[in-house]
């Protein structure tokens, strides 16, 4: 009878080949050509999950040879088929103008436990092999995973979002249109607050909002790099660049107004404006500092710190092409441009998006 199958399936007539299957089934359940051919069954059928689990037990189980090749074949064409499939639907989802700009798809962090399943998950979707998609998955903080057109990658999240891989994505675009003031001092503080601050055009002026308009507050540490010199392991002297000192930046997101209130510690004049810190000429600037990020707390007791910057930079530092986009709104005194930079306004800027949708 398992002639009559193969002959059948020749001549595409499935649907003999069905009633021969299902009395074979009764019969002989166990035999391996059986088994074969109820996932060629299901692989014209188009329950490709069954035919897939089907060949790999037969690939698992079963030593000849012949039966061995064809469970191969079939995964293949399988292969092939989820490939096509997926192509057509990243040309589709990339087909619409506004999908073929520049985006980021950023993975969010998972814990231990629902790591197991959602890697499993991940890998399946992303095509790679297991053990790369949990290094992947992060556990703290947030992870840079790709780069490209916001339509391929809007068809990528959306699928991992539905495993419960929680993730999203954003437009370059997105991120540039913020507007950043660089704020120099406080002015007021109650009933609410002014700060003085310069504009992208460098411009000088004043900005008052309510502190209930601040929902999110982003603080990061900038490297500061200085060259000197140094000995090699010959005792040579040569000339290296390494990081001396970091800057402090806090970034205070006003979304109704679209824009970002950036303070830092070498930029803020602590001796101007309202009193927050008395004897501020006579403290270090980390003193000061410190007790500016104290008093911005008291106001906004409630609003949520972010902090992990350090974490996604060193997911995003090589993505030199894509940072090259993003105009960073850092006015730090380099000798050379650096990627902490643009990276730190990507990671404010995309808190931003997140939030605001």
């Amino acid at each position: 009878m398992i002639e009559q199958v193969a002959i059948a399936f020749e001549h595409k007539d499935y649907q003999t080949a069905a009633k021969l299957l299902k009395q074979l089934q009764k019969e002989s359940p166990e035999n391996p050509w059986v088994q074969y051919y109820l996932g060629r069954l299901y692989e014209v059928s188009q329950k490709r999950q069954d035919a897939e689990k089907i060949y790999r037990q037969l690939l698992r189980d079963i030593r000849n040879t012949k039966i061995v090749t064809l469970a191969r074949q079939g995964l293949q064409r399988l292969q092939e088929i989820k490939l096509e499939e997926r192509q057509r639907a990243i040309s589709q989802a990339t087909a619409q103008p506004n999908n073929t700009e520049l985006g980021v798809l950023v993975l969010e962090p998972l814990s231990n436990e629902m790591k197991t399943e959602a890697s499993r998950k991940f890998a399946q979707i992303m095509q790679l092999d297991p053990y790369t998609a949990r290094l992947l998955l992060p556990s703290r903080g947030w992870r840079l995973y790709r780069t490209g057109q916001v339509g391929e990658l809007k068809f990528y999240g959306k699928q991992l979002q539905q495993a419960g891989i929680p993730c999203f994505w954003a437009t370059i675009a997105q991120i540039q249109q913020i507007q950043v003031y660089q704020v120099k001092y406080f002015q007021e503080s109650t009933p609410q607050a002014t700060v003085v601050c310069r504009n992208e055009g460098n411009q000088l002026g004043s900005l008052t909002f309510d502190w209930s308009e601040v929902t999110a507050r982003v603080v990061g540490l900038l490297p500061i790099f200085e060259e000197v010199v140094d000995r090699d392991v010959r005792g040579k002297l040569e000339r290296k660049t390494q990081t001396q000192d970091y800057a402090q930046f806090c970034d205070l997101h006003l979304p109704g107004r679209r824009c970002i209130l950036r303070f830092d510690d070498n930029g803020y004049e602590f001796q101007q404006g309202l009193e927050i810190i008395p004897q501020a000429s006579q403290n270090t600037i980390r003193i000061n500092w410190n007790s500016l990020s104290s008093w911005i707390d008291q106001q906004l007791p409630q609003v949520k710190i972010w902090s992990d910057f350090t974490l996604f930079a060193d997911t995003t530092l090589d993505q030199t092409e894509m940072l090259g986009h993003i105009k960073s709104h850092i006015h730090l005194l380099r000798r050379e441009q650096t990627n902490w930079d643009p990276a730190f306004h990507l990671y404010s800027g995309l808190m931003f998006v997140k939030d605001a949708n």
